[in-house]
């Protein structure tokens, strides 16, 4: 991305020089562990290209600052480190006002993001749809539209990304407010055309008699190299956090079993900013509409069991509805002792619903094939049904779902011949 580098005195390209920098605020009961919440920060920053982590610090705070979220001594000793490593931008892990950024920023003399604008930057630099590309845009607007301390360079979209980096060409706000909305106003009427189209194509998919399953995780789970090892696709994998943005999907045959339409999803995290979660709400209603939920999860990093927990917690947001069911697949145990992998591997087979693997070396891959043809192809029984001329709707139901295979019209109604999954019972009951 263009935006994350800027020009020097000698008209050459240089990486900015980032200082991240984790505010542990000691009031709050549910804070994370700040040794891994700074990693996982650091780790944001090395997603966006040409930028360098020089510097990364944990602060701990008992409670922030209004005007400048730290304290006046811990503002002026974090500014000698900042002039020492000669620091380009500043990036704090948490929310930032725009009073506090604009404080800090002139106390320091750098530009500084916050958490959200960090993960917009990335976002943008990876959105290659046109959708992808609408929705950073709307949900940068979104963010900024209180923050009148920046250039509105993505407007004109010269450049890669968002421009709150710098570059060349950032100068002070030459729109007000008003610009801003017109430009909402402007971008949502395009997304509504885009979001139409999508709702078109999803519709013709869900004709075709394929189960959806979508991937879902906290991102840099894995789910990307598990993606490419089941289809052959050549999706971006890399170990790094949001390499998946934009909506993938394959068609996958599974061991006998149906064919399926698996779906990878842009990664989850920790405090994701609500406009973002609107903002890929595109990617993730492939989740809504799935007939089966794998969830991606490293088992090999510390902090597995709170990265669990946040996924369950987006996907409640969501609206993803409880009776989807979820397969949980604790993936990277190629990064584990083997002594641990193999304890896993055993915990996992004694567990309905959780399959050990490693998506890297195509360790566990036939046993999960296998689950999923399982779960998407349950055991079916058939029934004697009675319908009233009066049950319209449950008939075409039953007709939709394709379980009838006799039907006799009598004087009171339809004696019907199901042939159905306990599910679909269940469904038909609720009708």
């Amino acid at each position: 991305m263009t935006s994350s580098s800027f020009d020097d005195a000698s008209g050459e390209d240089h990486p900015t020089r980032a200082f991240v920098l984790h505010p542990e605020l000691l009031s709050d009961r549910d804070r994370r562990e700040a040794g891994a919440a700074l990693e996982e920060a650091v780790s944001l920053a090395a997603a966006l290209p040409d930028l360098q982590v020089v510097a990364s610090q944990v602060v701990r705070l008992q409670k922030a600052q209004p005007g400048l979220l730290f304290g006046t001594g811990k503002v002026e000793e974090l500014k000698e480190l900042i002039k020492s490593n000669e620091v380009d931008l500043v990036l704090i892990d948490g929310p930032v006002t725009p009073v506090q950024q604009r404080n800090l920023e002139k106390e320091w003399g750098t530009k500084l993001l916050d958490r959200t604008g960090l993960i917009l930057e990335i976002f943008a630099d990876r959105a290659r749809t046109r959708e992808g590309v609408l929705q950073v845009e709307l949900a940068a607007l979104s963010y900024q539209r209180t923050r009148l301390v920046r250039a509105w360079t993505h407007l004109e979209r010269q450049r890669g990304g968002l421009g709150f980096v710098g570059g060349p060409g950032e100068t002070q706000i030459e729109a007000d407010r008003r610009a801003i909305d017109e430009a909402v106003t402007r971008i949502k009427r395009q997304l509504g055309k885009v979001v139409k189209t999508r709702a078109l194509h999803r519709a013709a998919r869900k004709k075709i008699p394929y189960p959806v399953v979508a991937l879902v995780g906290y991102t840099n789970a894995g789910k990307s190299t598990l993606f490419n090892r089941l289809t052959g696709a050549e999706v971006m994998a890399k170990d790094m956090l949001f390499a998946t943005l934009d909506p993938t999907m394959r068609a996958v045959t599974l061991p006998d079993g149906p064919e399926v339409i698996l779906s990878d999803t842009v990664g989850f995290i920790s405090d994701l900013p609500t406009q973002l979660v609107a903002a890929f709400r595109a990617t993730l209603e492939e989740v809504l509409d799935a007939d089966l939920i794998l969830h991606v999860r490293d088992v090999a990093h510390e902090e597995t069991e709170e990265q669990a927990r946040d996924v369950a917690l987006i996907l409640e947001d969501l609206g993803v509805d409880d009776t989807t069911p979820q397969l949980e697949l604790w993936n990277k145990t190629d990064l584990l002792p083997p002594e641990r992998a193999q304890e896993l591997g055993a915990m996992a087979a004694r567990k309905d619903g959780i399959f050990a693997l490693s998506a890297l070396t195509g360790d566990g891959l036939p046993a999960l094939l296998q689950g999923v043809a399982d779960y998407l192809t349950p055991p079916r029984h058939h029934q004697d049904l009675h319908l009233e001329f009066a049950d319209g709707r449950k008939r075409a139901w039953l007709f939709d779902e394709g379980v009838v295979e006799e039907e006799v019209q009598t004087e009171s109604g339809f004696d019907l011949k199901v042939f159905w999954t306990e599910r679909q019972k269940v469904s038909f009951a609720a009708l």
